[in-house]
């Protein structure tokens, strides 16, 4: 293949793996290729030719996938990324500000930090306002919730 050929094969190798990067849910397989791929054009745009733009390649994906693991092991032994949307809500405090009843043509609603939510009691139960909840699920539009266990103070003052 022709040299001038291989500046664009890298450069567009280097775009795909990045792309793919972004793209693609996981932790960092692709970008070290990107890397590579992307030292590899620079080369290329210099004048080396195809085996050392290989050389380059294979060269720089291994140092990149080797300095990332590290990294990737710390962001796996994290847990759970971050939920989003609604589901982000799952397990928050909040407090009802309209009570909630087993009626269904009653809807309560809550609030969960900023936000306000229609709601209903997990077990059907009707909740007052002012009462500390934990939410539980979310199904549509609607907070499911569940009243918090709270334990009174004992001390004295």
């Amino acid at each position: 293949m022709d040299p001038e050929v291989w500046r664009w094969v890298w450069l567009a190798a280097a775009a795909a793996f990045i792309v793919g990067e972004i793209t693609v849910a996981g932790t960092f397989f692709l970008l070290p290729f990107g890397l590579g791929a992307a030292v590899a054009a620079v080369f290329a745009f210099s004048g080396a030719g195809s085996a050392t733009g290989w050389f380059i390649f294979v060269v720089v994906s291994l140092v990149a996938t080797l300095a990332v693991r590290p990294i990737v092991r710390r962001l796996d032994a994290t847990g759970d990324p971050l939920k989003v949307g609604a589901e982000r809500l799952i397990g928050q405090e909040g407090v009802v500000i309209s009570d909630l009843s087993a009626d269904a043509e009653r809807m309560g609603a809550v609030r969960v930090g900023r936000e306000e939510w229609h709601a209903e009691s997990a077990d059907g139960a009707d909740l007052a306002s002012g009462t500390e909840i934990e939410v539980v699920d979310i199904r549509g539009t609607r907070a499911i919730v569940r009243p918090v266990d709270t334990v009174p103070s004992t001390h004295s003052e």
